[in-house]
């Protein structure tokens, strides 16, 4: 059995860190946003009120999606990867391997040998708190957010969370972000057998919406998410804070914020 008694050594971990673009912080970067397709709102507007009812739902992840929280969850793994003699965990590994899986299926993978299941919980823990910690002082929406989830409600789209995400986390921000009603379910990692990019996730967060998975746009930002979204046949928008547009592919529309997206432009991707 594997003790959980060390303490955290945070002052020589690599503090590089995945692109973070839509909001300051100590540990991103910035994005070369011509990569990215910026949406315009349509000529006369951009509201589409009642227009939209109930024609298509929308399913948006969280990390990464929601919030631009991304290299403080990679920041945290550099950490528990050090402490626990894992070695350095790259970004290639991050973005490839651990970015969109459930945090508990990363850690029985990479530290599940010689632990039980309550250490292995004890461990996703341990991690969820230090990127608690690290997150806290900058938590807040990526660029546009709650105006387009208003819009969308607005609009009469149904909306739903399908979130690799433990519902600590999801509280964690709910609890900042006053955005909770405006989802009428949320999906987390405790509600799947199957993780991202297993479709499992959107395809449930569809059928709480009571929406044929071909009526709905999945929103992601992580390779696991975008090809979930796209097993389960629905539309995708991608959002650039740890990939490029190039990276994101097959996606029907990529974005770096919300601030020009707007609900006719996603009710235009249903009519192609």
């Amino acid at each position: 059995m594997v003790a959980l008694n060390k303490a955290w050594d945070l002052g020589t971990i690599n503090t590089s860190s995945p692109t973070s673009p839509t909001q300051p912080s100590p540990v991103g970067g910035a994005l070369e946003k011509a990569e990215a397709v910026k949406v315009s709102p349509p000529a006369g507007g951009g509201d589409l009120e009642g227009a939209g009812d109930a024609s298509f739902a929308a399913i948006f992840d969280m990390d990464g999606t929601l919030i631009d929280n991304t290299p403080y969850h990679f920041k945290s793994w550099q950490a528990l990867y050090k402490k626990y003699g894992k070695g350095e965990v790259s970004k290639e590994t991050y973005y490839t391997s651990i970015s969109g899986v459930p945090v508990l299926e990363t850690i029985r993978r990479v530290f599940g040998e010689g632990r039980d299941e309550a250490q292995l919980k004890a461990l996703l823990n341990e991690k969820e708190e230090l990127y608690r910690q690290l997150y806290a002082p900058y938590l807040s929406p990526i660029n546009g957010l709650v105006n387009f989830l208003t819009e969308l409600k607005n609009a009469g789209v149904k909306m739903a969370m399908g979130t690799s995400a433990t519902q600590e986390d999801i509280d964690f921000v709910f609890n900042k972000i006053p955005i909770e009603a405006d989802f009428d379910a949320v999906i987390n990692s405790t509600m799947v057998t199957k993780p991202k990019p297993d479709p499992q996730v959107f395809l449930k967060a569809a059928e709480k919406l009571g929406m044929p998975p071909e009526k709905c746009v999945v929103f992601e930002d992580s390779l696991a998410g975008v090809k979930a979204a796209n097993s389960a046949g629905m539309k995708v928008v991608g959002i650039t804070t740890g990939h490029t547009a190039a990276e994101l592919q097959p996606v029907n529309l990529v974005i770096y914020d919300y601030s020009n997206l707007t609900v006719q432009k996603l009710a235009e991707l249903f009519e192609k």
